[in-house]
C-alpha cells in the first residue's frame, strides 16, 4: 500500500511525540524529526535541528531521495520561554524566535518546491491560543506565535493555486512535558522586581497546563485535516474557556478584557 508521507517536527517529545505515534498507528508512513533523534530514515527518524538551515535543507532532501515525495507536513517544533519582557535579553528572545517562528519557516520553504510540483501537500503550522492573545510574562512565547500567525495567512494564499493546503491548529492547555522543559530568562530568576507578579503567574499556568487535555485529541484533528480537501485556515482545540478568550477580546472593550485577564493571572 502507498502509504501518505508525513514529517513531523519536534516529535521527540510533547504534541509532535503523541501526533507520530498517533499517525503511525493510523498506517501513515510517518518521518520523526527532532535535534535529538538518532539520524535513521530506515526507522522513520530524522536528526534535524530546525534552528539551521543546512540541517533543514538536508533532511528534506534526504527524506525526498527516499520517498520521492511527502504528502504533509506538521509543524511542531518549538518550546516556551517565561518571564518579563524586560528582564528576557534579546539573546533569549531571538532563541524563542529562531525556533518557533524561523524554524518552522525553514520547514516550509524547504518541503514547498517538491509539493509545487507534487501539486499537493498539506503543511500544519501548529500555533497556541497564546497565538490570538498574549500572555503575561510569556510575552516573547506569544511574539513567535503572532508572527507565525501572520505569515500562516499568507502563504495559505499563495500557495493554493498549487493544490497546497496550509493550515493553523491553536492548542490551550494539553498534558504534555511542555511545563517541564519550559525556560525561564535568567534575569526573572534572580532579584526582579517582577518576581511576585511573575511567581502569581507562573502558578496558574503550571496548574491549568497539569489540568489540560488529552494531546492525542490534537493528533486525531491533525489526521482529519489530512483527510479534509479544503480545511479552514484555523481550528483550536482545548478548553471552551480557553477557546472564549479570543473572542472575548474581539467584543470586549479591551480595557475590561485586559482587567479581566490580569485577575485571571493574579495580577490585580
Amino acid at each position: 500500500m502507498n502509504k501518505e508521507v508525513v514529517l513531523i517536527t519536534g516529535a521527540s517529545s510533547g504534541i509532535g511525540k503523541v501526533c507520530a505515534e498517533f499517525l503511525s498507528q493510523r498506517g501513515y508512513g510517518v518521518y520523526r524529526a527532532s535535534r535529538s533523534l538518532p539520524d535513521d530514515l530506515s526507522k522513520g527518524t530524522i536528526c534535524m535541528n530546525v534552528d539551521e538551515d543546512e540541517a533543514v535543507s538536508s533532511a528534506i532532501e534526504r527524506l525526498v531521495q527516499k520517498e520521492g515525495r511527502i504528502d504533509c507536513v506538521v509543524n511542531c517544533a518549538g518550546f516556551g520561554i517565561a518571564g518579563a519582557v524586560e528582564d528576557t535579553s534579546i539573546e533569549e528572545a531571538k532563541a524563542q524566535l529562531e525556533t518557533n517562528f524561523f524554524g518552522v519557516l525553514r520547514v516550509c520553504k524547504a518541503v514547498l518546491p517538491l509539493m509545487r510540483q507534487q501539486r499537493s501537500g498539506l503543511i500544519v503550522n501548529v500555533s497556541s491560543i497564546a497565538g490570538l492573545v498574549s500572555l503575561p510574562f510569556q510575552g516573547f512565547y506569544s511574539a513567535s506565535k503572532f508572527a507565525l500567525e501572520g505569515m500562516t495567512e499568507a502563504l495559505r494564499m499563495e500557495v493554493a493555486s498549487f493544490g497546497i493546503r496550509v493550515v493553523l491548529v491553536e492548542p490551550g492547555d494539553f498534558q504534555t512535558d511542555f511545563t517541564a522543559n519550559r525556560r525561564r530568562a535568567s534575569a526573572a530568576v534572580n532579584a526582579s522586581d517582577y518576581r511576585e507578579s511573575f511567581n502569581k503567574a507562573l502558578v496558574v499556568f503550571e496548574k491549568e497546563e497539569a489540568g489540560g487535555g488529552d494531546p492525542q485529541k490534537i493528533a486525531e484533528l491533525i489526521e482529519r485535516l489530512i483527510r479534509t480537501p479544503s480545511p479552514k485556515l484555523r481550528y483550536s482545540i482545548g478548553r471552551v474557556s480557553e477557546r472564549f478568550a479570543p473572542l472575548l477580546k474581539q467584543i470586549l472593550p479591551y480595557k475590561l478584557y485586559e482587567r479581566l485577564f490580569m485577575q485571571h493571572f493574579g495580577l490585580r
